[in-house]
């Protein structure tokens, strides 16, 4: 709470400080009624560019724009009040060189007015990370499965199964912590990597599809709600099944409509009479 007793956001500082301690919960938000529905329940919302494949039923992220990043995040912006909100550096948008990371940082931090934005990668894009936290830029690393690089990973899968892999990615996470994340995201690794990643980092880990013993965890709302039908990962539990109900609602709406119960006359307007003079 503020000194005026008004609730204030959640702070990059605040995340920070949550290493070791209470879990962070963090979900992803592309809307402002969802950013409402979860503002109370969580520390984070992520505006991810898995909006690509949710909401635009693209087949991967990689067509993701800073404008469709920059109106979802001012949505999610709009709705929630509390959480610290972080937004997606989309593809394209930032690998080419530091300059080109910030200018994309820059313009979406301040379009949208979130805390933080996150980007991919690891000891190749530490001096991206080093030069966004030196100009101001909060940013939060992502390391194991990189959605992005799906292309050149092969496909969405676990990471960390050779030594070679379970080397690499823990080079990537020392490399992303010492640039200066604030946190960073471990996805889709084996359990025991995300434990040592952890146990070796001094800042918060996001577990997705990691370790229970990650600092805190992230899912992508539509698999939790049921949703997003195309799959869903071996890492999500789902909560709840709305995609179910959804489609019965419709289900229910067409029968009234094709049979005339609806519009009732309690959804229509009469006509009203004039009053007497």
């Amino acid at each position: 709470m503020s000194a005026t007793g008004e609730s204030r956001r959640i702070t990059v500082p605040d995340i920070t400080a949550r290493k070791g301690g209470e879990p962070v919960v963090m979900l992803t938000a592309y809307t402002a009624p969802i950013a409402g529905f979860l503002d109370d329940h969580v520390d984070m919302l992520l505006v991810g560019d898995s909006l690509g494949m949710v909401v635009y039923g693209l087949p991967s992220t990689l067509a993701v724009t800073p404008e469709m990043m920059i109106a979802h995040g001012s949505a999610v912006m709009r709705g929630s009040r509390r959480a610290c909100v972080v937004i997606d550096l989309p593809f394209g948008a930032y690998q080419e060189s530091p300059e080109q990371a910030f200018r994309t940082a820059a313009r979406i931090m301040a379009e949208t007015g979130c805390s933080a934005v996150k980007l991919e990668g690891g000891i190749e894009m530490a001096e991206t990370i080093r030069f966004l936290v030196d100009r101001g830029i909060p940013v939060m690393g992502h390391v194991g499965l990189t959605p992005q690089a799906v292309n050149h990973l092969g496909g969405f899968r676990a990471r960390g199964r050779s030594n070679a892999e379970q080397e690499k990615i823990t080079a990537d996470a020392v490399a992303v912590a010492e640039a200066g994340a604030f946190a960073m995201v471990v996805e889709a690794v084996v359990e025991p990597l995300a434990r040592r990643i952890t146990e070796l980092v001094p800042v918060p880990t996001i577990g997705i599809g990691a370790s229970v013993a990650c600092d805190g965890q992230v899912l992508v709302i539509d698999d939790i709600l049921g949703t997003f039908a195309d799959f869903t990962p071996r890492f999500v539990k789902r909560y709840a099944d709305l995609g179910t109900e959804i489609g019965a609602a419709a289900a229910s709406y067409a029968a009234d409509v094709r049979a005339r119960r609806f519009p009732g006359a309690e959804h229509t307007f009469a006509v009203r009479k004039p009053a007497r003079t």
